[in-house]
């Protein structure tokens, strides 16, 4: 679980977040885009492509918990990222709120997985921490629609 402090309220922190076609502009080598339903309620579904160059996958993910403005639960369905994602809005007051990121992934690859999950962690939380501050920044300056 990671979190970033936003100085922005809670609903336009929300609606920064939720904004799935823009997420690209935050989280570092990740395009998302919804690919069934609304994108704004449960049973809907993103596609996350994340990558460098040739070298990427697809995170496909399902809704399956929508509370606005606190609380979206994504399953992960792809073939190599599976489990469940949160991703929680809280109000600090009129203009602060945290946006707090929690995944609970089942690792890849088995028992070579396990293994290399500790020389991967640092490295995936880093970048996961970056691009929690670029989503501070996004946030704070967010316009709807534009």
């Amino acid at each position: 679980m990671l979190s970033v402090d936003v100085a922005a309220p809670a609903g336009t922190t929300w609606l920064a977040l939720t904004d799935w076609e823009r997420q690209g502009e935050w989280m570092l080598a990740t395009d998302v885009r919804v690919t069934e339903g609304n994108g704004r309620s449960v049973g809907s579904r993103l596609a996350a492509i994340s990558g460098l160059g040739p070298i990427g996958f697809t995170d496909t993910m399902e809704i399956t918990g929508w509370e606005p403005p606190a609380r979206c639960t994504v399953r992960h369905l792809g073939k190599l990222v599976r489990g469940t994602g949160t991703f929680h809005v809280q109000d600090r007051g009129p203009d602060r709120s945290v946006f707090i990121w929690s995944e609970r992934l089942i690792l890849p690859f088995g028992p070579i997985g396990k293994l290399g999950w500790p020389l991967a962690k640092p490295v995936f939380t880093a970048g996961l921490r970056y691009s929690l501050q670029r989503f501070a920044r996004f946030a704070e300056s967010y316009v709807v629609g534009e």
